[in-house]
């Protein structure tokens, strides 16, 4: 398992409690797994932030005022911002994706992820596809 440590994006400060856990290996996910559906939007998130570790990022789970964002990833002096969802099946998935970063005040990159194939994008958000963000070989 990882540990991923909670950032408090206001403060810019790592916070001391919170932290959230990702398998390195989702097999121990069906192993400790006691008759309870998997949860397929868990698993996703989880290989995205073992992609981004696999990268060489440094990720963390970011902490607005009203909403959690998924990752915060941070190479060197540079910083993206990444939601996850599965599918974006209806306007309420939608507006709660990518309004994950309405309190977010600066203009590092923000990325929402899922595996729909039509683009998404809106005010400076950019949508990707899953496969397509696993498969793109830059950094």
């Amino acid at each position: 398992m990882n540990k991923a440590l909670r950032y408090d994006i206001r403060g810019k400060r790592i916070l001391t409690r919170s932290d959230k856990y990702y398998l390195t290996d989702l097999g121990l996910a069906k192993i400790n797994n006691t008759g309870f559906k998997t949860e397929i939007g868990s698993l996703i998130e989880n290989v995205i932030y073992n992609e981004l570790i696999h990268r060489g990022y440094e990720v963390y789970v970011g902490k607005t005022v009203k909403s959690e964002i998924d990752f915060i990833v941070m190479d060197g002096d540079k910083r993206s911002y990444y939601q996850v969802a599965y599918l974006l099946a209806d306007q309420e998935v939608i507006k709660r994706e990518f309004g994950a970063f309405d309190s977010v005040d600066d203009n590092y990159p923000k990325f929402v992820l899922s595996m729909d194939k039509y683009d998404f994008s809106r005010d400076g958000i950019i949508h990707k596809n899953i496969i397509d963000f696993l498969l793109d070989s830059d950094k």
